[in-house]
């Protein structure tokens, strides 16, 4: 078993060194690298404390500096050990794909759908073979470049939002997990966007790592689908640990699974709620986790 690992792992490293662009080596790096540019651009701005900024800031400086129970050194640290089993992990799942398997694969699916495109619109339609055949190649576009990778998009966040929803609360719910594990990522009660993958390396890999892999393999999605998919995604959990509620942010209005919803999460008094990330919030909604700040418990209730 340790030789196949390693000879896969080998495969990876070879393909590295010849072409660092391929897509399945950018879905390794890419991600990696948004997340630390997303994040420094909020660090920025949590260091400048410019003024139109700071009125969308969730907390102060004084109290991210008095509530945190962990060193940005130490945050950092662990997030690229995360990020490192994550490279080891994709570097197993993502086979290296030729230009010419790309090019061959991708006219047997195109061929695929032409052929029943044609069947479909020769039942329906009684125009011509060629006028036939072009409708048919449009359908077949569409569907290829446009409606499978939507709903393979689609499907990936509907298993991650799952996958991560079940496990986020089973490590909150089961104390041992809670104690050795997933308290490491709540020693931020004031999230940044660099804290955004700190977890235990077991909680890291088993939530968010497996989680990945998980949307990946069932979707069949291709590595360059995996590639804007895994940035997507990160880019949204940065977004979420940001510290700006932000109007205008497309991640924050487009998504009720945003920084103010899961900054719940982050609260003493809603540590037990909004367990959804990162995507959407209907698994709170149907099993009664979810807080919003209209039904946050008010001081006195806090205090009793």
């Amino acid at each position: 078993m340790l030789d196949i690992i390693l000879k896969k792992l080998s495969t990876s490293y070879n393909s590295i060194q010849k072409d660092p662009w391929a897509d399945e080596i950018l879905a390794l790096w890419v991600p990696i690298a948004a997340y630390w540019i997303y994040s420094m651009l909020f660090h920025f701005l949590m260091m400048a404390e410019i003024p139109y900024f700071e009125q969308y800031r969730i907390h102060t400086p004084e109290d991210s500096d008095k509530r945190n129970r962990v060193t940005v050194k130490r945050v950092l640290a662990m997030v690229t050990l995360q990020q490192f089993i994550q490279v080891v992990l994709g570097s197993l799942v993502l086979h290296p794909i030729t230009p010419q398997m790309m090019t061959t694969q991708q006219e047997q699916s195109l061929g695929r759908l032409v052929s029943y495109s044609l069947k479909l619109v020769s039942t329906f339609t009684s125009s011509n073979y060629d006028r036939q055949l072009t409708l048919a190649l449009d359908i077949a576009n569409a569907l290829y470049w446009i409606v499978i990778p939507g709903i393979q998009f689609f499907a990936a966040m509907i298993i991650m939002d799952t996958h991560q929803y079940f496990l986020h609360r089973l490590f909150h719910l089961n104390k041992f997990l809670y104690k050795h594990f997933h308290s490491h990522h709540h020693r931020l009660y004031v999230p940044y966007a660099f804290g955004a993958l700190y977890n235990h390396p077991v909680e890291g890999f088993l939530l968010d790592s497996l989680g990945a892999t998980l949307a990946f393999e069932l979707t069949r999605m291709t590595p360059r689908m995996s590639m804007i998919f895994f940035t997507f995604s990160t880019l949204k959990t940065v977004d979420d640990h940001c510290g700006y509620y932000l109007p205008w942010n497309p991640f924050q209005f487009l998504f009720g699974n945003n920084v103010k919803y899961h900054d719940i999460h982050h609260q003493a008094w809603g540590i037990k709620t909004n367990f959804s990330q990162p995507f959407f919030t209907f698994w709170d909604k149907l099993l009664g986790t979810e807080m919003t700040n209209n039904t946050r418990p008010s001081k006195s209730t806090k205090t009793n």
